[in-house]
């Protein structure tokens, strides 16, 4: 299961006020929670024990901050750990003043020894990155603020 089908699954809770939502298959589970407790549930296998790491909310608010207005926030859409570059002797995907679009890979987030390539997923400049590399993140946390175009 790729994120994005999370995320389509995140979608139709919220749109179908669901409160929870459980699907296993092929050594895969997935369990997903909303209200009080808000926290979804990921494990890879149901031989690994324990299931990973539980992931906050499934609807983060936006952060509000008065110089910031009109800025768009580029959320994490899993836990995992931030990486601005995909190598350590590598350039940064992304800096402050880049141009970017949809397609842009920003950044990279370690999840379950995972590399996931996040996309921009809209298009402006970046005006602030708001993560340190190699830091955990959480899901819905802002990684980058854009100024659209």
């Amino acid at each position: 299961m790729e994120i994005k089908d999370i995320r389509r699954i995140v979608e139709m809770m919220k749109s179908n006020d669901l409160t929870k939502f459980a699907m296993k298959d092929d050594g895969f589970e997935l369990t997903m929670k909303r209200g009080a407790e808000q926290q979804i549930m990921v494990a890879a296998a149901p031989s690994m024990g324990a299931p990973v790491a539980p992931v906050a909310s499934a609807a983060v608010a936006p952060v509000a901050i008065d110089e910031d207005d009109g800025l768009i926030e580029i959320p994490s859409p899993i836990v995992g750990t931030f990486y601005r570059k995909p190598a350590p002797d590598a350039d940064n995907f992304a800096k402050v003043g880049a141009e970017v679009s949809e397609d842009t890979v920003v950044c990279i987030i370690e999840a379950m020894k995972v590399m996931n390539e996040i996309k921009a997923e809209v298009s402006g400049v970046i005006k602030k990155i708001l993560v340190d590399d190699a830091t955990p993140v959480q899901y819905g946390q802002p990684l980058f603020l854009v100024e659209p175009k």
